[in-house]
């Protein structure tokens, strides 16, 4: 096996809904789809976003565009309008996910 980026097999969004960050990562293909299927869990992404993300994470799936969504609850210190944050909208977490070594 050898680790990759998810970067390598997908690309991604995120932003925010109050409190909560918003994160979607969309394979480029069908392969990328199944693997990050497979290992991009909830429980992965709360353990990357440690320390930053402090609620439960849900986690969506969306096949028919080879897409999984992520809600990292508790995460953004209040929301845009009251948060000391400097990402207050958690536009920068996709791309810190997309970071996240997996093995294929």
């Amino acid at each position: 096996m050898s680790k990759i980026q998810l970067r390598q097999i997908a690309h991604g969004r995120s932003g925010d809904k109050g409190d909560a960050a918003n994160i979607g990562i969309i394979a480029y293909d069908r392969k990328g789809y199944e693997i990050i299927e497979k290992h991009l869990t909830a429980e992965r992404v709360k353990k990357h976003f440690e320390g930053i993300c402090h609620g439960k994470v849900e986690r969506y799936e969306l096949p028919n565009i080879r897409a999984l969504n992520f809600i990292l609850h508790n995460t953004l210190g209040g929301g845009g309008t009251v948060s000391l944050k400097h990402d207050a909208q958690g536009k920068t977490l996709a791309a810190a996910l997309l970071r996240m070594e997996i093995e294929v």
